[in-house]
């Protein structure tokens, strides 16, 4: 029988604490703190992550529930649920931001020679946002419609990795185009976007940046045909086209030639129309490429689904922002162990597989390996997976 450590204390294992606490001197996190550190913060907060509580005192009843358990995994002491809503409401977000920037370098690296549905030697990233809607009483600065607050999440997604490379948190009003200015451009890398993305003053700049976009045109894009080129219809597509833009304004907001390329899915019977400003990619690539984009929408499924962002443990933007980044943390951290382990299963049923074993004393990987039938089963269930990632 195995007597050793519990699961949450070998999971915790995957946190570089040396760049964590790095993360912290960088903000001063830890400034006149008396009771509960920016380490236990992190560590109350992923539990309540992992195992989907849904309040402070939810967390408080638990934490105090495991309290012998959980000093084996480096929580010290006893957790008030005013004394960690204080910390999320006044310690700085970007503590955990940077943590989970070094987390993201760590996966991407893990997954850099992984393949994805598209031959391609360059970096790809799916960039779109998402909406949390919110009550606007109880977070005015969120304002979003009359009577209606939200926020919106635009993340940026390694496609290969399937990893969150940047996630701005704004409120509900700032429109989609206008968070492509936060994004730092990466020569000759591809950069895949929905139409609503459409600005073509901003989609320049990735040409002056040597960087290459694929979006869907909008309808009535005014242009000329200055070059095509055969393709073969049997694969889907129509016509691949070098292009130029005759609009008043968008002929002014981009002056260089662009790449047409149309597309008929075979299954739906539906016509897509990619704009792109690469001229050396297969036609069909840059299809599939824009089809690969459904990754990020996969994500923003999963996210919402197993982890706890749809409902907030402050009202704060400070709170907000921290739970966001927090659970992002996690999702990276589960990934990591995942390739680590070598492990065949999906990031959901790791997850659900790591709420039900948290406590036990046995091997991670053997924990991780067997049926979660195997295993003690809590009071409640999550709903289960309805797809897996």
């Amino acid at each position: 029988m195995h007597t050793g450590r519990i699961v949450f204390a070998q999971f915790l294992d995957l946190v570089p604490v040396h760049e964590f606490h790095r993360c912290v001197r960088r903000y001063r996190g830890n400034f006149h703190c008396r009771r509960l550190t920016c380490y236990d913060q992190y560590l109350c907060l992923a539990f309540a992550q992992l195992t989907g509580r849904e309040s402070l005192r939810d967390i408080e009843t638990c934490l105090r529930a495991m309290r012998k358990k959980l000093y084996h995994a480096g929580l010290r002491g006893s957790v008030a649920r005013s004394t960690l809503a204080d910390a999320n409401e006044k310690r700085d977000w970007r503590i955990w931001q940077d943590f989970a920037q070094v987390l993201i370098g760590q996966a991407r690296r893990l997954y850099a020679n992984d393949s994805f549905d598209v031959e391609l030697a360059q970096t790809a990233y799916a960039f779109d946002s998402t909406t949390i809607d919110l009550c606007l009483k109880l977070f005015p600065w969120a304002h979003f419609r009359r009577a209606k607050g939200a926020v919106k999440l635009h993340t940026l997604m390694d496609l290969r990795a399937s990893i969150p490379c940047f996630v701005l948190v704004t409120h509900g009003k700032i429109s989609d185009v206008a968070s492509l200015d936060a994004l730092v451009l990466e020569p000759a890398a591809f950069y895949v976007f929905d139409r609503g993305y459409t600005d073509f003053e901003r989609l320049y700049r990735f040409t002056l940046s040597a960087a290459f976009f694929v979006t869907r045109a909008k309808r009535g894009l005014d242009f000329r045909c200055v070059k095509s080129r055969r393709v073969d219809k049997s694969t889907g597509l129509r016509c691949d086209q070098t292009i130029r833009l005759l609009g008043p304004l968008s002929s002014r907001r981009h002056p260089g030639l662009l790449r047409r390329i149309v597309y008929v899915d075979a299954e739906t019977g539906k016509r897509f129309i990619f704009l792109t400003n690469n001229f050396t990619l297969d036609a069909l690539t840059v299809a599939q490429l824009y089809h690969a984009r459904w990754r990020i929408e996969l994500f923003f499924k999963w996210i919402k689904q197993h982890l706890h962002i749809k409902a907030f443990y402050g009202t704060s933007e400070n709170a907000v922002k921290t739970q966001v980044w927090v659970a992002i943390t996690v999702y990276v951290l589960v990934a990591i162990l995942k390739k680590e382990l070598r492990l065949d299963r999906s990031l959901g049923d790791i997850l659900q597989i790591l709420d039900v074993a948290f406590f036990e004393r046995m091997p991670i990987l053997q924990a991780l390996s067997q049926p979660a039938t195997d295993l003690p089963q809590p009071a409640s269930q999550k709903q289960p997976s309805l797809f897996d990632i």
